[in-house]
C-alpha cells in the first residue's frame, strides 16, 4: 500500500512539474501575442489619427455642402410655390378680365346701345341705324370675336359722342318726315339740343315730333309766322326758331288729351253693354222717381177731415176727399171708408190686405236697379280680363319693349272697370234712395191705417 501511495504521488508531481511548464510557456506565448497586438494597436492608432484629420475636413466640407443644398432646396421650393400663387393670381385676374369683357360687351355697351336706340330722336334714325344693326348682329353672331364685337359697339359710342358733340353746337342733316296729311315728305332736319324743327317748303316747317301711335317723326305746324325762321335755320344755319318753355311737355300734353267717345272707345267690345246698362238703369231710376214723387201722403189735417165725416156718418164726402188723394194711399183710405161698417179687427185686416197689395207696386223696378248695380263691376272685370288677354297676346308677338303697342290691352282693361265703377255707384246710391222712399210711403201707409182704425175706436167707441 506504501508502494501505490508512493507511485501517485511521483504521479502528481510529475503532472504538476507539466503544467507548469505548460502554463510559462502560454504565458510567454500570450506576452508575445499582447506585444504584438499593442505594436498593431499602435500603428492603427496612429494611422487613424493621421486619417482623423483630412475626414474631419472632407466631412466639414460635406455638411456644409449639404446645409448649402438645403437651403437652396429651400430657396428653390418657396420660389416654386410662389410661382404656383402667383399662376393661379394670374389665372384669377385672367378670368376676372374675361367676365369683366363679357360683362361690357353683352350688358352694358349691349344696354347703352338699345338705349341709344329708343331715345335718339324720330329723325335720326335714318342716320344711325346701319351702325345699330351691324353692331347687334356682330353681338348675335356666335362666331364673331371678342374684339369685332367691341369694335362695332365702340363705332356706336363713338357716333353717340359725336352727336351730343352736333346738338351743342346745332347739327343739320336730311330726312323724311310725316306731313299733316300723313304722307313722307323729304326735307332738312335742324337739332338743336331737345328742339328739331323741320323743313321741307316754305308751307311745310315746324316742330318734328314722335307723336302718339308713330315711329316716325310728324311735322307739327307751330304758326306760319315762324315759317321763315325754321327755313332759314334749315338752309344757312342761322334763323329764329320757336322756343317752348315746358321743353315739349305741353306739347305732349296735347297729344294724350282725348274725347269722351274716344275714352270709351279704348274699352273695347265690354263697353257698350255696360253703358247700355247704366243707360238702362239710369232711365228706370228716372222713371220710378218720377212715380214715387207723384205719390201723394195724407197729411194729419186731411186725415182728421175724412175721420169727422166718417164719424158723422158722411161717407160720400169722406170718399169725395179720399179720392182727391192719388196713389194708393187715396185707395187705402178708400177702401177703409167702405169697410166702416165692419169691425175694427176685420178693418185692420182689410188695410194690412191692401198695403200688401200696393207693396210691389211701390218697389217695383228697384230690383233692377240693384241688378245694375251688382252687374256692372262684373261686366267691369270681364273687360279688365279680355284687355290682359290683349295685352298678353301683343306680349307674345311684340315683346315687352315698346309700352305703346301695349298701351291698347292696357287702356281696355282700365276703362271697362273704371265705367264698371262709375256705373256701380250710383246705381247703388239710387236705389238707396228710391227703396227709402218707397218704404217711407209704406210707412205712411201705415201710420194712416193705424190712425184711421184708432180715430174710430175714439169716436164710435169700437
Amino acid at each position: 500500500m506504501m508502494k501505490q501511495f508512493a507511485l501517485t504521488f511521483a504521479l502528481l508531481c510529475s503532472v504538476a512539474l507539466g503544467q507548469a511548464q505548460t502554463f510559462e510557456a502560454a504565458a510567454t506565448s500570450a506576452k508575445s501575442d499582447l506585444d504584438k497586438a499593442l505594436a498593431e494597436l499602435s500603428a492603427l492608432e496612429k494611422k487613424i489619427a493621421d486619417e482623423k484629420i483630412p475626414l474631419a475636413r472632407e466631412l466639414n466640407t460635406l455638411e456644409s455642402e449639404v446645409i448649402a443644398k438645403r437651403r437652396e432646396h429651400t430657396e428653390a421650393k418657396r420660389l416654386q410655390d410662389r410661382k404656383s400663387v402667383d399662376l393661379g393670381k394670374l389665372k384669377a385676374e385672367e378670368k376676372a378680365f374675361t367676365d369683366q369683357n363679357d360683362y361690357l360687351r353683352k350688358t352694358l355697351l349691349e344696354e347703352y346701345i338699345r338705349r341709344f336706340e329708343t331715345r335718339i330722336h324720330a329723325s335720326e334714325k335714318e342716320q344711325y341705324q346701319s351702325i345699330v344693326r351691324t353692331a347687334r348682329e356682330t353681338n348675335d353672331n356666335p362666331s364673331s370675336s371678342a374684339e369685332s364685337v367691341f369694335a362695332g359697339q365702340l363705332t356706336v359710342v363713338q357716333e353717340a359722342l359725336n352727336r351730343l358733340g352736333n346738338l351743342l353746337g346745332g347739327h343739320v342733316y336730311d330726312g323724311t318726315a310725316l306731313n299733316a296729311e300723313g304722307v313722307a315728305e323729304r326735307g332738312k332736319f335742324a337739332a338743336l339740343g331737345p328742339l328739331v324743327v323741320f323743313a321741307a317748303s316754305d308751307s311745310e316747317a315746324g316742330l318734328a315730333e314722335q307723336l302718339r301711335g308713330s315711329t316716325d317723326a310728324t311735322l307739327v305746324d307751330v304758326g306760319s309766322e315762324h315759317h321763315a325762321g325754321i327755313v332759314a335755320v334749315t338752309d344757312t344755319g342761322t334763323g329764329l326758331l320757336p322756343f317752348d318753355s315746358t321743353m315739349g311737355n305741353a306739347l305732349k300734353i296735347k297729344q294724350v288729351e282725348e274725347t269722351w267717345l274716344e275714352h270709351i272707345k279704348k274699352g273695347g267690345v265690354v263697353i257698350w253693354p255696360l253703358l247700355a246698362l247704366g243707360l238702362a238703369a239710369a232711365l228706370v231710376a228716372l222713371i220710378k222717381w218720377m212715380q214715387l214723387a207723384r205719390l201723394q201722403q195724407v197729411r194729419p189735417g186731411d186725415l182728421q177731415s175724412i175721420l169727422d165725416r166718417v164719424n158723422d156718418n158722411d161717407s160720400a164726402s169722406a170718399l169725395a176727399l179720399a179720392k182727391r188723394i192719388k196713389g194708393p194711399a187715396g185707395e187705402l183710405l178708400e177702401t177703409a171708408i167702405q169697410s166702416t161698417g165692419e169691425s175694427k179687427e176685420m178693418i185692420e185686416e182689410i188695410l194690412y190686405e191692401k198695403m200688401l197689395h200696393a207693396k210691389p207696386k211701390l218697389e217695383s223696378m228697384l230690383q233692377f236697379i240693384s241688378l245694375a248695380a251688382a252687374t256692372s263691376p262684373l261686366l267691369g272685370l270681364l273687360g279688365t280680363v279680355t284687355g290682359m288677354i290683349n295685352t298678353f297676346k301683343l306680349i307674345t308677338v311684340f315683346g315687352t319693349g315698346d309700352p305703346k303697342r301695349l298701351s291698347s290691352g292696357i287702356s281696355e282693361a282700365l276703362v271697362t272697370t273704371e265705367y264698371g265703377l262709375i256705373i256701380a255707384v250710383p246705381c247703388l246710391l239710387l236705389y238707396a234712395l228710391l227703396s227709402r222712399k218707397s218704404k217711407g210711403i209704406l210707412a205712411s201707409m201705415e201710420q194712416t191705417a193705424v190712425g184711421f182704425i184708432n180715430g174710430l175706436a175714439v169716436k164710435n167707441g169700437r
